[in-house]
């Protein structure tokens, strides 16, 4: 036999798997004194209950299996949004959420939908389950196309991530709610950042027979190494997507644990405000110094810099110990994605971006006790 087993290997996976390169999650290097501002997690530990939840959990229980229902988990968030626990699905982490809703959902002649540039694993996901993703371009600002509901017609699934990611604004719920009345499939409504912005589209559920409304722990619930999402959808819809989750995709310690974070509000509010505030101060330094940014209305800032370069700056700041998101391509290859930390962390990048694009600025800022002062 060959010594080298790989030259004598023939693929047997499917096509579709052999040509795919895959989802490219964002990097989680193993280096010292890095400010890590590139994959949006908090920069906030999980709140006090979820760590006495933690403390007091007996292992002991590990030996059986979780609820695969995660039902006291369902009707806790249902009651949240006035809705019963029949109009919740659990899952691990948002994105088990969006696999199981395309593969529910599409197939070779049922295609998904979603807008470009938007979260790189719609595409990905829509490869995996061999079904085409319609990718629709965003306004030159990043706005909702107006030829979208067009665009999208032949979809049956269609992916919408209110706020957007990686731009981080949002659209109007009018537009929306528009889109969802006339939409001839399902809309599934992405709001991973809803914490972050002004509203949210939660209650569209109630309104429209054909939405669903994925959320997320990862961000605003400071949980991102737990894995725990939840959506919203008729009780109809709910009943379909559970045929096709995994027997127990939310394992007994996530269940606990995320309903400790639900049950300590005061503390979630606290982070989300501390959050946006660090955002208003990194929206308007990086404006001082020149560059341009989206409104946003996540835990993140796309900024463009001065000389529209956005991998020099995202090497520049890698040279300064600082990792940011950077989106290759003719659009996105003009901005990076920097994910709204402490205060302290918003000065360093201030720190850094003075530094490289000195030339550009006007008046330059820097944090002083909370405040942006000159």
């Amino acid at each position: 036999m060959n010594s080298n087993p790989a030259e004598e290997y023939v693929s047997y996976f499917r096509p579709e798997i052999d040509a795919m390169s895959g989802y490219t999650p964002g990097e989680q290097p193993k280096v010292a004194g890095l400010l890590k501002l590139n994959t949006n997690e908090s920069p906030y530990p999980p709140s006090p209950g979820v760590r006495e939840a933690f403390g007091s959990f007996d292992v002991a229980r590990l030996r059986l299996y979780p609820d695969p229902m995660a039902q006291e988990l369902r009707e806790y968030i249902g009651g949240m949004f006035g809705l019963p626990a029949d109009c919740v699905i659990t899952g691990n982490g948002s994105d088990d959420i969006l696999n199981i809703a395309i593969r529910c959902f599409c197939d070779s002649e049922r295609p998904a939908a979603c807008l470009d540039p938007s979260y790189s694993l719609y595409p990905t996901l829509c490869g995996l389950q061999g079904t085409e993703c319609i990718r629709i371009p965003l306004a030159e600002d990043f706005s909702l196309p107006v030829d979208l509901p067009a665009r999208a017609a032949r979809a049956n699934l269609l992916l919408i991530a209110r706020p957007n990611a990686p731009t981080g604004n949002s659209c109007s719920r009018t537009i929306l709610a528009e889109i969802c009345r006339n939409f001839q499939g399902i809309v599934l409504i992405d709001e991973a950042y809803a914490d972050f912005a002004s509203d949210n589209c939660a209650d569209f559920v109630s309104r429209f027979p054909n939405v669903i409304v994925c959320r997320t722990f990862s961000k605003s619930r400071n949980l991102a190494g737990l894995r725990f999402g939840f959506a919203l959808a008729h009780p109809k819809i709910i009943e379909g997507l559970m045929k096709m989750k995994d027997s127990y995709n939310v394992s007994m310690l996530t269940q606990v644990l995320a309903l400790a974070s639900l049950k300590d509000p005061a503390y979630f509010a606290d982070c989300v405000a501390k959050i946006r505030l660090a955002r208003e101060m990194l929206t308007l330094g990086l404006y001082d110094l020149g560059f341009r940014a989206v409104e946003s209305e996540t835990n993140f800032l796309f900024a463009s810099p001065p000389d529209g370069d956005g991998r020099r700056f995202f090497e520049e700041l890698r040279k300064r110990n600082i990792l940011v998101r950077y989106f290759p391509g003719p659009v996105t290859g003009k901005w990076v994605r920097i994910t709204v930390g402490t205060t302290e962390s918003v000065s360093r990048v201030f720190l850094a971006a003075r530094e490289i694009y000195r030339e550009f600025g006007q008046e330059v800022y820097s944090l002083d006790s909370g405040r942006l002062v000159p």
